[in-house]
Protein backbone atom coordinates (compact mmCIF):
# COMPACT_ATOMS: atom_id res chain seq x y z
CA UNK A 1 0.00 0.00 0.00
CA UNK A 2 2.94 2.12 0.87
CA UNK A 3 2.74 5.73 2.64
CA UNK A 4 1.95 9.00 1.10
CA UNK A 5 3.19 12.67 1.03
CA UNK A 6 2.00 16.08 0.37
CA UNK A 7 3.50 17.69 -2.56
CA UNK A 8 3.07 21.42 -3.10
CA UNK A 9 0.78 22.61 -5.69
CA UNK A 10 -0.03 25.94 -7.43
CA UNK A 11 -2.52 24.75 -10.00
CA UNK A 12 -4.59 21.92 -11.38
CA UNK A 13 -5.97 21.19 -15.14
CA UNK A 14 -8.92 19.88 -15.83
CA UNK A 15 -9.78 18.91 -19.71
CA UNK A 16 -12.93 19.36 -21.02
CA UNK A 17 -15.48 20.89 -23.24
CA UNK A 18 -15.43 24.59 -21.84
CA UNK A 19 -11.89 26.49 -21.01
CA UNK A 20 -11.94 28.33 -18.13
CA UNK A 21 -10.07 30.06 -15.01
CA UNK A 22 -10.88 29.47 -11.12
CA UNK A 23 -8.28 31.42 -8.92
CA UNK A 24 -8.25 32.01 -5.39
CA UNK A 25 -7.39 35.58 -5.75
CA UNK A 26 -8.83 39.26 -4.30
CA UNK A 27 -10.94 41.30 -6.90
CA UNK A 28 -7.81 43.77 -6.67
CA UNK A 29 -5.36 41.33 -7.58
CA UNK A 30 -3.51 41.24 -10.70
CA UNK A 31 -5.66 40.19 -13.72
CA UNK A 32 -3.32 42.03 -16.56
CA UNK A 33 -3.10 38.15 -18.30
CA UNK A 34 -6.18 38.45 -19.39
CA UNK A 35 -6.49 42.35 -20.16
CA UNK A 36 -9.14 42.98 -22.80
CA UNK A 37 -9.96 39.73 -23.21
CA UNK A 38 -13.38 39.45 -21.43
CA UNK A 39 -17.10 40.22 -23.15
CA UNK A 40 -19.08 40.15 -20.33
CA UNK A 41 -18.28 41.48 -16.45
CA UNK A 42 -20.59 40.81 -13.84
CA UNK A 43 -19.93 41.60 -9.70
CA UNK A 44 -21.25 40.65 -7.37
CA UNK A 45 -19.73 42.10 -4.54
CA UNK A 46 -20.30 42.37 -0.90
CA UNK A 47 -23.00 44.64 -0.35
CA UNK A 48 -21.80 46.36 2.41
CA UNK A 49 -24.47 44.74 5.35
CA UNK A 50 -22.22 44.48 8.68
CA UNK A 51 -22.87 40.67 8.40
CA UNK A 52 -20.43 37.53 7.97
CA UNK A 53 -22.05 34.98 5.88
CA UNK A 54 -21.33 31.13 5.89
CA UNK A 55 -20.91 27.83 4.05
CA UNK A 56 -23.03 25.32 5.04
CA UNK A 57 -21.46 22.21 4.13
CA UNK A 58 -23.27 18.92 4.13
CA UNK A 59 -21.14 15.64 5.74
CA UNK A 60 -20.64 12.48 4.15
CA UNK A 61 -23.21 10.30 2.60
CA UNK A 62 -25.64 10.50 5.16
CA UNK A 63 -25.40 14.08 5.54
CA UNK A 64 -25.84 14.79 1.28
CA UNK A 65 -29.20 12.22 1.70
CA UNK A 66 -30.36 14.31 4.57
CA UNK A 67 -29.14 17.55 4.64
CA UNK A 68 -29.30 17.35 8.33
CA UNK A 69 -26.45 18.86 10.79
CA UNK A 70 -24.41 20.73 8.65
CA UNK A 71 -21.20 21.60 9.32
CA UNK A 72 -21.35 25.75 9.45
CA UNK A 73 -18.14 27.19 7.86
CA UNK A 74 -17.07 30.81 7.48
CA UNK A 75 -17.56 32.15 3.71
CA UNK A 76 -16.83 35.87 4.30
CA UNK A 77 -16.67 39.02 6.14
CA UNK A 78 -18.96 41.96 4.83
CA UNK A 79 -17.86 44.45 7.59
CA UNK A 80 -15.48 47.40 6.62
CA UNK A 81 -13.77 50.33 8.84
CA UNK A 82 -16.22 52.85 6.97
CA UNK A 83 -17.70 53.74 4.20
CA UNK A 84 -14.14 54.81 2.33
CA UNK A 85 -12.56 50.97 2.88
CA UNK A 86 -15.91 49.65 1.02
CA UNK A 87 -15.30 52.17 -1.93
CA UNK A 88 -12.04 51.72 -2.06
CA UNK A 89 -12.57 48.11 -2.91
CA UNK A 90 -15.57 48.30 -5.15
CA UNK A 91 -13.32 50.93 -7.01
CA UNK A 92 -10.16 48.18 -7.72
CA UNK A 93 -12.42 45.81 -8.42
CA UNK A 94 -14.02 48.20 -11.28
CA UNK A 95 -10.68 49.33 -12.41
CA UNK A 96 -10.07 45.46 -13.22
CA UNK A 97 -13.27 44.69 -14.54
CA UNK A 98 -12.85 47.87 -17.13
CA UNK A 99 -9.23 46.13 -17.93
CA UNK A 100 -10.89 43.02 -18.73
CA UNK A 101 -13.29 44.04 -20.79
CA UNK A 102 -12.79 44.78 -25.09
CA UNK A 103 -14.32 47.27 -26.67
CA UNK A 104 -17.77 45.96 -27.11
CA UNK A 105 -18.25 44.31 -23.95
CA UNK A 106 -20.75 45.25 -20.53
CA UNK A 107 -20.22 45.51 -16.98
CA UNK A 108 -23.03 43.99 -14.66
CA UNK A 109 -22.55 45.15 -11.32
CA UNK A 110 -25.04 43.69 -9.02
CA UNK A 111 -25.57 45.76 -5.46
CA UNK A 112 -28.70 46.54 -2.99
CA UNK A 113 -29.72 49.77 -1.74
CA UNK A 114 -27.11 50.27 0.40
CA UNK A 115 -24.27 51.31 -1.99
CA UNK A 116 -25.98 51.28 -5.08
CA UNK A 117 -25.72 54.85 -5.47
CA UNK A 118 -22.39 55.23 -4.86
CA UNK A 119 -21.77 52.78 -7.26
CA UNK A 120 -23.59 54.67 -9.79
CA UNK A 121 -21.26 57.65 -9.13
CA UNK A 122 -18.25 55.55 -9.06
CA UNK A 123 -18.97 54.08 -12.56
CA UNK A 124 -19.81 56.95 -13.86
CA UNK A 125 -16.57 58.53 -13.42
CA UNK A 126 -14.30 54.84 -14.85
CA UNK A 127 -16.50 54.12 -17.51
CA UNK A 128 -18.88 57.68 -18.37
CA UNK A 129 -21.81 58.36 -17.58
CA UNK A 130 -22.56 58.26 -21.60
CA UNK A 131 -21.85 54.46 -21.21
CA UNK A 132 -24.83 54.01 -18.64
CA UNK A 133 -27.08 51.69 -20.44
CA UNK A 134 -29.44 50.39 -17.52
CA UNK A 135 -30.37 50.85 -14.13
CA UNK A 136 -32.38 46.84 -13.55
CA UNK A 137 -34.19 46.20 -10.74
CA UNK A 138 -34.48 42.48 -9.82
CA UNK A 139 -37.61 42.16 -7.83
CA UNK A 140 -37.97 39.10 -5.59
CA UNK A 141 -40.75 38.32 -2.81
CA UNK A 142 -38.07 36.09 -0.49
CA UNK A 143 -37.41 37.81 2.93
CA UNK A 144 -39.01 39.25 5.70
CA UNK A 145 -41.61 41.94 5.83
CA UNK A 146 -41.24 44.76 7.62
CA UNK A 147 -43.82 47.09 9.74
CA UNK A 148 -41.64 49.89 10.62
CA UNK A 149 -41.25 50.43 6.44
CA UNK A 150 -42.07 48.66 2.99
CA UNK A 151 -39.85 45.97 3.10
CA UNK A 152 -36.87 45.83 1.13
CA UNK A 153 -38.13 43.10 -2.09
CA UNK A 154 -35.47 44.30 -5.04
CA UNK A 155 -31.31 44.30 -5.88
CA UNK A 156 -30.19 46.70 -8.12
CA UNK A 157 -27.74 45.56 -11.23
CA UNK A 158 -25.92 48.48 -13.10
CA UNK A 159 -25.27 48.02 -16.74
CA UNK A 160 -22.70 49.63 -18.47
CA UNK A 161 -20.91 49.48 -22.21
CA UNK A 162 -17.43 49.95 -22.59
CA UNK A 163 -18.24 51.73 -25.66
CA UNK A 164 -21.07 52.76 -28.06
CA UNK A 165 -20.19 49.41 -30.68
CA UNK A 166 -20.96 47.00 -27.21
CA UNK A 167 -22.69 43.78 -28.44
CA UNK A 168 -26.14 43.32 -27.08
CA UNK A 169 -28.87 40.76 -28.53
CA UNK A 170 -32.05 41.03 -26.69
CA UNK A 171 -33.48 38.35 -28.97
CA UNK A 172 -31.58 35.58 -26.99
CA UNK A 173 -33.92 36.37 -24.31
CA UNK A 174 -37.08 35.99 -24.74
CA UNK A 175 -40.19 35.44 -22.36
CA UNK A 176 -43.58 33.79 -22.89
CA UNK A 177 -46.22 36.58 -23.66
CA UNK A 178 -48.44 36.83 -20.56
CA UNK A 179 -52.66 37.47 -21.35
CA UNK A 180 -53.12 39.83 -18.67
CA UNK A 181 -50.84 41.88 -20.78
CA UNK A 182 -53.29 42.04 -23.88
CA UNK A 183 -56.84 41.04 -22.48
CA UNK A 184 -57.71 44.47 -22.99
CA UNK A 185 -56.87 44.56 -26.73
CA UNK A 186 -59.00 43.92 -29.65
CA UNK A 187 -58.62 39.79 -30.40
CA UNK A 188 -57.99 39.54 -34.09
CA UNK A 189 -57.06 36.48 -36.45
CA UNK A 190 -55.42 37.58 -39.67
CA UNK A 191 -55.73 35.67 -43.38
CA UNK A 192 -52.71 33.11 -42.50
CA UNK A 193 -54.20 32.18 -39.09
CA UNK A 194 -52.46 34.05 -36.81
CA UNK A 195 -54.16 35.19 -33.84
CA UNK A 196 -53.26 39.31 -32.87
CA UNK A 197 -54.34 41.71 -30.64
CA UNK A 198 -54.82 45.85 -31.47
CA UNK A 199 -55.05 48.62 -29.85
CA UNK A 200 -55.33 52.73 -30.82
CA UNK A 201 -53.81 55.35 -29.08
CA UNK A 202 -53.07 58.97 -30.47
CA UNK A 203 -54.69 58.29 -33.41
CA UNK A 204 -52.32 55.04 -34.50
CA UNK A 205 -53.15 51.77 -34.60
CA UNK A 206 -50.49 49.38 -32.73
CA UNK A 207 -50.56 45.46 -33.74
CA UNK A 208 -49.25 42.76 -31.10
CA UNK A 209 -49.04 39.29 -32.66
CA UNK A 210 -49.55 36.45 -30.00
CA UNK A 211 -46.50 34.23 -31.24
CA UNK A 212 -43.95 37.06 -31.62
CA UNK A 213 -41.65 37.22 -28.89
CA UNK A 214 -41.94 39.47 -25.98
CA UNK A 215 -38.61 40.93 -24.18
CA UNK A 216 -37.45 41.99 -20.76
CA UNK A 217 -37.80 45.57 -19.36
CA UNK A 218 -35.56 47.10 -16.89
CA UNK A 219 -37.45 45.54 -14.21
CA UNK A 220 -37.45 41.82 -13.82
CA UNK A 221 -40.19 39.74 -11.70
CA UNK A 222 -39.99 36.58 -13.30
CA UNK A 223 -36.53 35.22 -11.98
CA UNK A 224 -37.11 34.58 -8.54
CA UNK A 225 -34.57 33.81 -5.87
CA UNK A 226 -33.58 30.36 -4.59
CA UNK A 227 -35.88 28.42 -2.52
CA UNK A 228 -34.73 26.31 0.31
CA UNK A 229 -34.98 22.95 -1.25
CA UNK A 230 -33.82 24.46 -4.23
CA UNK A 231 -31.74 21.58 -6.26
CA UNK A 232 -28.89 24.34 -7.59
CA UNK A 233 -28.69 25.41 -3.34
CA UNK A 234 -24.64 24.77 -2.74
CA UNK A 235 -25.07 25.44 0.80
CA UNK A 236 -23.55 28.98 -0.08
CA UNK A 237 -24.67 32.20 1.49
CA UNK A 238 -25.92 35.01 -1.50
CA UNK A 239 -26.00 32.31 -3.55
CA UNK A 240 -27.87 33.61 -6.90
CA UNK A 241 -29.54 31.66 -9.16
CA UNK A 242 -28.48 29.89 -12.87
CA UNK A 243 -31.58 32.25 -14.22
CA UNK A 244 -30.68 35.76 -13.72
CA UNK A 245 -27.06 34.97 -14.93
CA UNK A 246 -27.97 32.55 -17.75
CA UNK A 247 -30.39 35.93 -18.73
CA UNK A 248 -27.29 38.59 -18.08
CA UNK A 249 -25.04 36.26 -20.44
CA UNK A 250 -26.75 35.37 -23.43
CA UNK A 251 -28.13 38.89 -23.84
CA UNK A 252 -24.24 40.33 -23.47
CA UNK A 253 -22.10 37.70 -25.50
CA UNK A 254 -21.36 34.99 -27.91
CA UNK A 255 -20.72 31.31 -27.30
CA UNK A 256 -16.92 30.96 -26.98
CA UNK A 257 -16.81 34.67 -25.70
CA UNK A 258 -15.21 35.10 -22.17
CA UNK A 259 -17.56 35.83 -18.90
CA UNK A 260 -15.74 36.98 -16.05
CA UNK A 261 -16.62 36.96 -12.54
CA UNK A 262 -14.14 38.90 -9.18
CA UNK A 263 -16.48 37.73 -6.86
CA UNK A 264 -17.66 34.54 -8.13
CA UNK A 265 -19.18 33.21 -4.74
CA UNK A 266 -20.77 29.90 -4.98
CA UNK A 267 -19.52 29.94 -8.89
CA UNK A 268 -23.11 30.54 -10.72
CA UNK A 269 -21.46 33.13 -12.80
CA UNK A 270 -19.05 30.47 -14.46
CA UNK A 271 -21.47 27.43 -14.55
CA UNK A 272 -24.09 29.24 -16.67
CA UNK A 273 -21.05 30.45 -18.70
CA UNK A 274 -20.21 26.95 -19.10
CA UNK A 275 -23.58 25.88 -19.75
CA UNK A 276 -23.78 28.15 -22.11
CA UNK A 277 -21.04 27.51 -23.79
CA UNK A 278 -18.32 30.56 -22.83
CA UNK A 279 -15.40 30.67 -21.57
CA UNK A 280 -15.45 32.08 -18.22
CA UNK A 281 -13.00 33.76 -15.56
CA UNK A 282 -14.06 33.22 -11.75
CA UNK A 283 -12.09 34.45 -8.97
CA UNK A 284 -12.57 34.82 -4.99
CA UNK A 285 -10.76 35.60 -1.92
CA UNK A 286 -12.39 32.96 -0.25
CA UNK A 287 -11.44 29.06 -0.04
CA UNK A 288 -15.11 28.10 0.55
CA UNK A 289 -15.87 29.66 -2.47
CA UNK A 290 -13.16 28.09 -4.63
CA UNK A 291 -13.98 24.71 -3.44
CA UNK A 292 -17.81 25.05 -4.21
CA UNK A 293 -17.17 26.25 -7.25
CA UNK A 294 -14.47 23.59 -8.08
CA UNK A 295 -17.59 21.01 -7.78
CA UNK A 296 -20.19 23.02 -9.75
CA UNK A 297 -17.06 23.07 -12.40
CA UNK A 298 -15.64 20.06 -12.21
CA UNK A 299 -16.96 18.66 -15.56
CA UNK A 300 -15.50 21.59 -17.89
CA UNK A 301 -12.51 22.37 -19.03
CA UNK A 302 -10.65 24.13 -16.02
CA UNK A 303 -7.47 25.57 -14.65
CA UNK A 304 -7.35 26.31 -10.79
CA UNK A 305 -4.96 28.50 -9.38
CA UNK A 306 -4.13 28.33 -6.00
CA UNK A 307 -1.63 26.97 -3.17
CA UNK A 308 -2.47 23.60 -1.98
CA UNK A 309 -1.54 22.03 1.13
CA UNK A 310 -3.00 20.98 4.98
CA UNK A 311 -1.13 20.34 7.83
CA UNK A 312 -2.14 17.64 10.22
CA UNK A 313 -3.49 15.47 7.16
CA UNK A 314 -2.86 12.19 5.88
CA UNK A 315 -4.25 9.71 3.88
CA UNK A 316 -4.31 6.01 3.16
CA UNK A 317 -4.42 4.41 -0.16
CA UNK A 318 -3.31 2.33 -3.12
CA UNK A 319 -2.44 2.20 -6.90
CA UNK A 320 -3.47 -1.34 -8.08
CA UNK A 321 -1.85 -2.07 -11.72
CA UNK A 322 -3.97 -2.86 -14.76
CA UNK A 323 -3.20 -3.25 -18.25
CA UNK A 324 -4.81 0.18 -19.27
CA UNK A 325 -5.92 1.67 -16.52
CA UNK A 326 -4.27 1.79 -12.85
CA UNK A 327 -6.99 1.29 -10.17
CA UNK A 328 -6.61 3.94 -7.61
CA UNK A 329 -8.26 3.16 -4.24
CA UNK A 330 -8.54 5.99 -1.24
CA UNK A 331 -9.52 4.08 1.82
CA UNK A 332 -9.23 6.46 4.85
CA UNK A 333 -8.82 10.87 4.77
CA UNK A 334 -7.48 12.03 8.22
CA UNK A 335 -8.36 15.35 8.62
CA UNK A 336 -6.70 17.74 10.48
CA UNK A 337 -6.08 17.79 13.83
CA UNK A 338 -9.29 18.90 16.20
CA UNK A 339 -11.46 18.13 13.20
CA UNK A 340 -14.99 16.87 15.04
CA UNK A 341 -15.02 14.90 10.89
CA UNK A 342 -12.74 12.04 10.19
CA UNK A 343 -12.09 9.31 8.10
CA UNK A 344 -13.89 9.28 4.42
CA UNK A 345 -17.09 11.12 5.51
CA UNK A 346 -14.09 14.32 5.69
CA UNK A 347 -13.63 13.63 1.82
CA UNK A 348 -15.93 16.00 -0.28
CA UNK A 349 -13.95 15.74 -3.62
CA UNK A 350 -11.05 14.09 -4.73
CA UNK A 351 -9.40 13.34 -8.10
CA UNK A 352 -6.69 10.92 -9.43
CA UNK A 353 -3.77 12.39 -11.66
CA UNK A 354 -0.57 13.28 -12.64
CA UNK A 355 1.78 15.74 -10.90
CA UNK A 356 5.12 17.70 -12.31
CA UNK A 357 6.56 20.58 -11.01
CA UNK A 358 3.25 22.10 -8.72
CA UNK A 359 0.82 21.41 -11.55
CA UNK A 360 -1.62 18.13 -10.90
CA UNK A 361 -3.34 17.26 -13.92
CA UNK A 362 -6.64 15.41 -12.94
CA UNK A 363 -7.86 12.25 -15.22
CA UNK A 364 -10.64 11.00 -13.37
CA UNK A 365 -12.74 13.38 -10.60
CA UNK A 366 -15.74 12.45 -7.99
CA UNK A 367 -17.80 14.75 -5.20
CA UNK A 368 -20.46 14.31 -2.95
CA UNK A 369 -23.23 16.08 -4.45
CA UNK A 370 -26.88 15.71 -4.18
CA UNK A 371 -27.49 12.84 -6.66
CA UNK A 372 -24.13 11.28 -5.70
CA UNK A 373 -24.24 12.01 -1.90
CA UNK A 374 -21.57 8.00 -1.64
CA UNK A 375 -18.03 8.76 -2.62
CA UNK A 376 -16.90 6.41 -5.31
CA UNK A 377 -13.29 5.09 -3.17
CA UNK A 378 -11.85 4.14 -6.51
CA UNK A 379 -10.85 5.83 -9.47
CA UNK A 380 -9.33 5.08 -12.78
CA UNK A 381 -6.04 6.15 -14.14
CA UNK A 382 -4.51 5.65 -17.33
CA UNK A 383 -1.32 4.27 -17.62
CA UNK A 384 0.27 7.49 -18.99
CA UNK A 385 4.01 8.87 -18.55
CA UNK A 386 4.30 10.83 -15.17
CA UNK A 387 4.20 10.99 -11.37
CA UNK A 388 0.37 9.20 -9.88
CA UNK A 389 -1.10 11.73 -7.48
CA UNK A 390 -4.26 12.35 -5.28
CA UNK A 391 -6.25 15.15 -4.96
CA UNK A 392 -8.24 15.95 -2.05
CA UNK A 393 -10.45 18.57 -1.37
CA UNK A 394 -11.96 18.12 2.95
CA UNK A 395 -15.11 19.09 3.44
CA UNK A 396 -13.59 22.36 5.26
CA UNK A 397 -11.86 23.31 1.92
CA UNK A 398 -8.87 22.18 2.25
CA UNK A 399 -7.26 21.04 -0.80
CA UNK A 400 -4.17 18.40 -0.83
CA UNK A 401 -1.90 16.68 -3.14
CA UNK A 402 -0.51 13.32 -2.06
CA UNK A 403 2.60 11.60 -3.85
CA UNK A 404 3.24 7.77 -3.36
CA UNK A 405 6.82 7.57 -1.31
CA UNK A 406 9.53 5.36 -3.42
Amino acid sequence: MGSWIQAPCQKEVHAGSTAGDLLLQDARGDFSAWAGKAQCVYLDPPFMTGEDFFLRMRVGEKGWETGKDPLVLPAYRDQYPDKGAYLALLRSALENAKLLLNDTGSLFLHLDSRMAAHARILCDELFGESNFVNEIIWSYQTGGRSMKRFSRKHDVILFYRMSRQHFFDITQVPLPRSENRSNHMRRCVDEHGRTYRTIQSGGKTYTYYDDDPVYPGDVWTDVSHLQQKDPQRTGYDTQKPIALLSRIILSSTRPGDLVADLFAGSGTTAAAAAQLGRRYLAADSSAAAIAVSRKRLLDTGMTLSAPSGCRGAAIQAEVIPGIAYHDVHLMDYAAPEGSPVTGMDAVDQWSVGFYDQGVFRAQESAARRRHTPALPPLLQLPQLRGTPAILIVDIYGNRSVWLQED
